[in-house]
């Protein structure tokens, strides 16, 4: 809840799963979630447009509050993935359903946690061609 956000709307609501049952129905609409089965817990980041300040900022809030929960369970060990929901609107609508969100807010992201079942050797992905200094 520490993220930027724009106009300090902090737009962000969150849903803590950790029921076995739902986490393995969310398998059955989204395509990237078969970690669900192994997980400890899982995180529905979603935006709340009643508070939206600037329209379509809370794109960019929910991101921001996204990584944030991404980087901390990595700080404690854990592991976690960014399971894409929005912008697909069939995946908002399921997982709206499945977890009973009211109309006004709007799921974002779902981050899974847990345990790792391996380690693996960190990946350097800083590209100096990406990076311009004072112009292109």
């Amino acid at each position: 809840m520490n993220a930027p956000s724009a106009g300090n709307q902090q737009p962000w609501q969150y849903i803590v799963i950790r029921k076995w049952e739902t986490l393995v129905r969310i398998i059955d609409f989204h395509p990237n979630a078969k970690m669900l089965r192994n997980v400890q817990a899982a995180v529905l980041i979603s935006g709340d447009i009643s508070v939206e300040k600037f329209k379509g900022y809370r794109v960019l809030d929910c991101a921001a509050a996204s990584e944030n929960l991404l980087l901390t369970a990595h700080g404690l060990g854990l592991g976690a993935c960014w399971l894409g929901v929005y912008p697909c609107e069939d995946r908002g609508k399921n997982i709206g359903e499945l977890l009973q969100v009211p109309k006004h807010i709007i799921p974002f992201a779902l981050v899974s946690l847990g345990y790792p079942g391996e380690q693996q050797d960190p990946v350097d992905r800083f590209l100096t061609d990406r990076v311009h200094h004072e112009h292109w």
